[in-house]
């Protein structure tokens, strides 16, 4: 018989990326943090971010250049008190990373000079400024790195690798008084057993659900997690429709994830059809620095008019020394493929990027159960709309994880610690021997969310895929409800429900805006809303 294992602590933080772990570092001066990773602690998306954060540090620029910026790219459905709020603290948030030791790059100045090195500021797609503070093309890389060794010397937070989270664990659930959170169950992969976690408050931080598509730039972890266990504990979501696509993954049999960073465009990368002419020129004034929606979809009609594999990136008209000191990752990583980017164009293909909508939030990252809270991409607070803006992800972990952290703070006192909470029943269940389902629906999954519900849309592809979606729904709750869970089923059985949540979100808009195009209502609606999904 397998021995109970039940945690405590004041907070629970879900993820481990910028949102978990500046919630967690903020958290933890007061409480006591356990801090969940589904797999090694740096492995999230924050890691691979290589553009930057935005924040308004040049004296030409302004907060209300951010603001407008962020709700032209928006197209019309961002939550403008949500993006003033983040274009406000964004600088307190910066400090705060560089006060932690987040080094991003200076500007050179003459030597012998005593004046500070102002820190170089790059531009991306929508921007109206250079306003994007980067370390080389690896930001996230060094911001997860900084954060992670901080967080794992805090006697106040215990850091939980590989385990994933189940479900929620709710008064509602437990048919106790009320609507509250009072902690989780969780997967401890290693050992192969459910553990329990009770907690005064719980935080969501599990970024995105790109996996749900075949091509995607993230990393393995990024199945939706958070999104499906809210909604399977009552709280709404909004706006799945708006998944963003990277214009320009690589597109190579060895890479089928690297991203190459906008700011290679920012910096005047062009791209180019196979026979080396340029084309957004013809799709936008902004040509390459229009937001990517409008660069993914203009590098999806090429490929399909040509019927091109992909389409080129080339920056090989600047200086080579430039391109390496600016692209050091980019350029290493390229040239162990055979690629040499300050000579070669690089092959690209657009990938599902990032998921705009998500676990409905205030400003606070309270979500509509008592003590759970989203922060992170996991989470929709309003800020990006129909289309997120480059370089403001990462901005949100931040703002939204500080907000959250003093939201908590000023109730900490006020809610007591759950009572014994019951331990997880598998007396019903067996090992399974048909793994084999399970790969055969997550590869059948992931192809038909890309072909139906992918950069362009129409209705009879989405109700397709929502035929397909309810099919393997029922073949994945019967497999959940029969056989232990493991990685891959629990995985798979959020994945098809934040595919659900995607679909139905797609249909109920009647128009085409930002991230979501549907040929069947290539128009705009005058009035445009939020797609708001209340769960049964």
């Amino acid at each position: 018989m397998k021995q109970v294992v039940e945690h405590q602590s004041d907070v629970l933080v879900i993820g481990s990326g910028a949102a978990g772990l500046t919630l967690a570092l903020h958290l933890a001066e007061k409480s006591k943090v356990i801090l969940l990773s589904k797999g090694p602690l740096s492995e999230g998306s924050t890691y691979y971010a290589q553009g930057g954060i935005a924040s308004v540090f040049d004296e030409e620029d302004t907060i209300e250049s951010h603001v407008a910026d962020t709700l032209v790219a928006g197209a019309g459905l961002c939550d403008e008190p949500v993006v003033k709020f983040t274009a406000e603290n964004a600088k307190a948030a910066m400090q705060w990373l560089i006060t932690c030791g987040v080094a991003f790059d200076k500007e050179e100045i003459p030597a012998g000079s005593t004046a500070e090195a102002p820190y170089h500021l790059t531009r991306e797609g929508g921007h109206s400024h250079r306003r994007i503070l980067h370390a080389a093309d690896a930001t996230g890389k060094e911001v997860q790195v900084t954060l992670q060794d901080r967080a794992r010397n805090h006697p106040n937070i215990t850091v939980l690798e590989r385990y994933n989270a189940i479900d929620l664990i709710t008064t509602r659930k437990l048919n106790r008084p009320g609507n509250r959170v009072q902690g989780a169950y969780i997967w401890n992969r290693d050992a192969e057993h459910v553990e329990t976690v009770k907690a005064r408050f719980v935080a969501l931080a599990t970024g995105g659900s790109s996996k749900v598509y075949q091509y995607t730039s993230n990393p393995d972890i990024a199945s939706g997690d958070g999104i499906a266990m809210a909604w399977r504990s009552g709280c709404r979501v909004a706006n799945m429709e708006f998944n963003q696509f990277h214009p320009t993954c690589l597109y190579h049999a060895d890479a089928r994830n690297f991203l190459l960073t906008e700011a290679l465009r920012g910096e005047g990368a062009y791209l180019r059809r196979p026979d080396g002419t340029r084309f957004m020129p013809e799709f936008d004034e902004r040509a390459e620095l229009a937001p990517r929606d409008i660069v993914a979809r203009a590098i999806d009609y090429e490929m399909k008019r040509l019927g091109s594999d992909c389409v080129y990136l080339d920056i090989t008209h600047k200086p080579a020394e430039f391109i390496i000191k600016h692209f050091p990752t980019i350029h290493k990583r390229c040239l162990e493929l055979g690629i040499d980017i300050t000579t070669d164009p690089i092959p690209v293909v657009p990938a599902a990027h990032y998921t705009c909508g998500g676990v409905m939030t205030d400003l606070h990252g309270q979500t509509d159960l008592n003590g759970l809270y989203a922060i992170g991409e996991v989470a929709y607070t309003g800020l990006h709309g129909a289309n997120r803006l480059a370089s403001n992800s990462l901005l949100e972990c931040l703002v939204f994880a500080r907000a959250a952290a003093e939201d908590i703070e000023s109730q900490l006192n006020k809610i007591p610690m759950p009572g014994t909470l019951p331990a997880w029943d598998e007396s019903q269940v067996s090992n399974s021997d048909e793994e084999v389902v399970i790969a055969h629906n997550w590869h059948e999954l992931r192809l038909f969310m890309w072909d139906y519900v992918g950069i362009v849309r129409s209705d009879k592809r989405l109700e397709r895929a929502l035929r397909r979606c309810a099919m393997l729904q029922q073949e994945i709750q019967e497999y959940y409800s029969n056989f232990r869970v493991s990685n891959n089923l629990l995985e798979l059985r959020n994945l098809v429900q934040v595919a659900e949540l995607i679909i139905r979100c797609a249909m109920e808009r009647k128009e085409s805006r930002g991230l979501h195009y549907n040929i069947d209502h290539p128009h705009k609606d005058e009035s445009p809303k939020p797609t708001i999904l209340q769960p049964d």
